[in-house]
Order: structure tokens, then sequence, then C-alpha cells
């Protein structure tokens, strides 16, 4: 999301949208005295993978990673945002001293080199003192961008557990088919939720890896091991995501009671013409099928707390519509206990690789004006804080002029 992020392969998906054949009065937040703009998640995503927002290159020094991550928070604070999501495990690794795995290679340049100081509980200190949320942001099963075990740090535990590691798509990933798996990533991730005060823990899109054209994950083992009372590959994969979420969950709060667990998924659960719950789409990635993440199911049975799904797609985009999930998400929540905010994509504002759209710098204000329509939308997520920052053709300064009025805390 060239350098790698989370995002890259929903910049694929988002190329594979065309390739596929066609399918099928809430009060306003505008910040500025009505009852929802009270409380409403004003968020923005703070990437460390590749050094995607920070720190901006790695081997700088503790002083200055610390003051260009003050300097993302202060941001944060002058757009009356009110929550940051904090990338601290971004490869099976740690921005955190962690007993369980190594050092970030994107502090120092060296996987498992301590940088000298402690990025995380820095940004939880220094967020509070600001009056932000911070919220622990963990990829659960993506192990390197690359696809040599020897490359990781010799106490890695890919390493040291070998069987543990599936290459696909020239990368590095632990299988999530794996019981073991599940378990030391749980306990790896929740060792930062109980050592600091984080006001939320957060998933990512990540889940099974993207498909790879011509190529298939390399499960045949554990499927055989563990699959048996399961119709097919598939349905075995979607439990192993589903316990994953609700076991991460249950010690979320077993940890750091009341701190809520969320997801911010790739934005098609399924296109209407796979399934006829399924959104008015046509995308070439469907989560349910591609990535083994029932995310419907796990709002529809409040299994998290809140869902952030990525409508990266301007408004009357034909194979996604923007208007048109937003809609089809906020009956998805309808009902449930588990908040819905919206993943917004600041990013293309003024990429000239985009569609017009993106080069209006209204587009995004547009999106929570559409938004404000449906009750269930409780706020917004920005990808991400560099964008925040450059602002190419100032879309979020019209989105602060436009939404943000006034300061909000967040939902509670």
């Amino acid at each position: 999301m060239g350098r790698v992020s989370r995002r890259a392969f929903a910049v694929a998906a988002l190329s594979a949208l065309t390739m596929t054949p066609p399918a099928s009065a809430a009060p306003g937040r505008n910040g500025r005295g009505d009852a929802r703009a009270a409380s409403e998640m004003r968020g923005v995503w703070l990437a460390t993978v590749a050094n995607r927002d920070w720190p901006s290159k790695p081997g700088l020094t503790a002083a200055r990673q610390r003051a260009e991550l003050i300097s993302h928070l202060d941001r944060a604070v002058r757009d009356r945002l009110n929550t940051v999501i904090f990338q601290v495990r971004p490869t099976a690794d740690a921005l955190w001293p962690s007993p369980y795995e190594p050092w970030s290679q994107y502090l120092t340049g060296t996987q498992g080199k301590d940088p000298g100081w402690d990025p995380l509980g820095t940004a939880v200190e220094e967020a509070h003192a600001r009056g932000l949320k911070l919220h622990a942001w963990f990829n659960p099963y993506r192990v390197a961008g690359h696809a040599d075990l020897t490359r990781l740090a010799a106490d890695h535990p890919a390493r040291t557990n070998p069987d543990w590691v599936v290459t696909y798509g020239g990368k590095l990933y632990y299988n999530p088919g794996l019981p073991e798996v599940r378990s030391f990533v749980q306990v790896a991730m929740v060792d930062a939720v109980r050592k600091y005060p984080v006001d939320g823990v957060h998933f990512d899109d990540y889940f099974y890896p993207y498909p790879v054209a011509g190529q298939s994950f390399a499960d045949d083992a554990a499927y055989e091991e563990y699959g048996g009372g399961f119709p097919d590959r598939a349905a075995w994969r979607r439990d192993n995501i589903d316990k994953l979420v609700r076991e991460t969950a249950e010690r979320v709060q077993q940890v750091r009671p009341g701190t809520p667990f969320g997801v911010s998924p790739f934005g098609v659960w399924r296109n209407a013409a796979t399934d006829a719950r399924g959104s008015d789409t046509r995308a070439g990635v469907q989560t349910y099928d591609d990535l083994h993440a029932d995310t419907r199911k796990w709002v529809r049975e409040s299994w998290i707390d809140y869902i952030v799904p990525q409508l990266y797609w301007n408004i009357g985009f034909a194979a996604a519509d923007y208007a048109k999930l937003v809609s089809w998400w906020a009956e998805v929540a309808r009902g449930s206990s588990t908040r819905l905010y919206v993943g917004e994509a600041l990013y293309k504002a003024g990429d000239p690789a985009q569609p017009a759209a993106w080069q209006d710098p209204a587009e995004l204000s547009r999106h929570l004006t559409l938004a404000r329509d449906h009750a269930q939308v409780r706020g917004h997520v920005f990808f991400a804080a560099k964008d925040m920052a450059t602002d190419r053709i100032g879309a979020m300064a019209r989105v602060v002029a436009d939404h943000y009025g006034q300061p909000a805390p967040p939902p509670r």
C-alpha cells in the first residue's frame, strides 16, 4: 500500500475491476453544531510498512524519527481529527520492544536492531497529550516483501519455524491454516495491547494474500491435516480467518477490557453477480472468495467493534461506485453493534494517474456529504498520513473546511 504498502494489492484490485464481466434522513455531520458531529470517527492511518508514511526512511536518528512522528500527530490535531491508526507490526516485526518478534527494519534499516527508543510507547503518550486516540494497527500474517528467509533476523520466528511459512507471489507469509501460527501471532500482537494503554486494536485488509495470477497458496499439508470437516478448501480457509478474528477480539477484551477491535477490509465483500447479498459492483477481488475474509458476517454477528471498508473509488465509478458501496455497507451494519466508518482514498486526490474525479479537490468532501445521509456511518478514516501532510490539491483542507469546523470526540 516500486515501494510496497498495505494498499499495493488493493491498487492491483482496482485495475482488475474492469476485467470482470458486468453484474447489477440522518442529521448532518459538518462539524458546525449538529448532533452527530458531537461524536464521530475522524481518523488517519499512519503506515510504516516500507516507510510508506513514517519514518520517512530507515536509519534516521531516534530524535529525527520522534520529531517526524510528532509532526504527524500535530497535523492530525490541526485537521481536527481525533484518532491515529498507527501501524506497529507491519511484517511480523515490532515497533515496540517485543519478546516475541524482532525490531522492524523500517526503523534502522536492519531487522532486529534496537532503534534506541520506543516508538509505540511514545506514540501513545504523545497522542494522548494532544487529545488524540491511538489505535495499534497489526498485520497478522505478512512476514516479508521478499521470498528469502535468510534475509530475516537470525532469531526471527519464521526462520526458527520455517514450516510455518508459505512463499507466494515472491513474498513470505505465515500459514493461517496452522493453529500454532494463529496462536503465536495473537500472543505477539496482544503483547503490545497488554503493555500500552492503546485506544483500539486494528487489522488491515491482509488475511490470506491477494491473489496472484497463475499461483496457488501452498497449504496442502495443513488442509489435509485440519480441513477434513469442511466442504472445500475455501470454507476451511474462511473458518481459519473467522477463528483469528473471534479469538483476537476475545484476547483483547481479556487483556484490556473495553478496548475496541476493528478491521479495515477491501471495500467489496462480494459482487451481486456472485451472491445476491453482495453489492452492485464488478470488482475483480472479493474479500469472501479471494482473501477468505467473511467481513459481512463479522459485522452482522457483531464479532468486531468497528469496520472501516476501504471505499477507495469516486462517486459514480462504474465498477465500484462509492455511493452504492456506502449504502450497501450501511445496510450491512444496520441492526448490528459494529460501528461503520468509511475508509477514504486521500492518496488518490491529485494523483495524475487517477481518473478526472480525483483531480477535483471537492471529491472527498462530497463523500462525507453523501455519507451523512446514512445514519450507520459514524465517521471516516483517511489513507494516509503522508498524503495528509502534503495535501497535493487541498482535498483534505476542503474536508476540514466543509465538515470539521469544530473538534469532535470519537464515538464511545
